[in-house]
């Protein structure tokens, strides 16, 4: 039986590129698999249930969270945003390991749980730049583009909670980084004793 897989929590202020740089990590590695959340909100154009998001009514998120359904939750620019504990559960126990996108709010939660997980924040290279990648998107008006990068700046403020920052300045190198950290997880002494028991029974049986 494979050793468990491990929980990644990536985090990041709106507009900093973590998603991208999750969806490329997710494209060139099998052996990871995206938490997808249940939320509150809206889906956006081109969005589809069960793939960026599961979007549920209000009531029904407030009732899964009476449930126990969820391994954190998180009200977000007025939305609810919550992660599946037992597809966590179940992932993690086969081996694989597991992406969590999640604000620092969900991610002191998950750490009471899992006291292992790895904790990756994504900063942009300056506030302007941020600012401009905002407003590319074409998505949000300046009202909300502002209430963003005030947001940003508290969010910021939990870097210290994390155990990785990666600056994406550079999408290319910013993606080397976030695959380097997912690859040495693998490779601690713990996880590699479990994988490779018969290798190191051999070669450690007298002869």
């Amino acid at each position: 039986m494979p050793p468990p897989g491990n929980l990644f929590i990536v985090a990041a202020p709106s507009g900093a590129g973590k998603s991208s740089l999750v969806s490329a990590l997710l494209q060139s590695d099998s052996q990871v698999r995206l938490s997808i959340s249940h939320t509150t909100r809206q889906a956006r154009p081109g969005e589809a249930s069960g793939r960026e998001y599961h979007f549920a009514a209000r009531e029904t998120f407030e009732a899964m969270i009476a449930a126990g359904d969820f391994l954190e939750h998180a009200n977000v620019y007025g939305n609810l945003y919550g992660t599946s504990k037992s597809w966590i559960g179940e992932t993690l126990s086969s081996g694989l390991d597991v992406i969590l996108e999640i604000d620092w709010q969900g991610a002191r939660q998950v750490r009471r749980l899992f006291a292992d997980c790895v904790g990756i924040y994504i900063l942009p290279p300056s506030l302007e730049v941020l600012e401009q990648r905002l407003r590319d998107r074409g998505q949000d008006n300046p009202e909300v583009i502002a209430t963003r990068l005030a947001a940003a700046r508290e969010d910021m403020g939990h870097l210290s909670e994390f155990d990785y920052v990666i600056i994406n300045n550079d999408f290319q190198e910013a993606l080397a980084d976030l695959c380097a950290i997912f690859r040495a997880a693998r490779l601690t002494r713990e996880k590699q004793q479990a994988r490779l028991a018969v290798l190191i029974h051999k070669l450690l049986k007298k002869v």
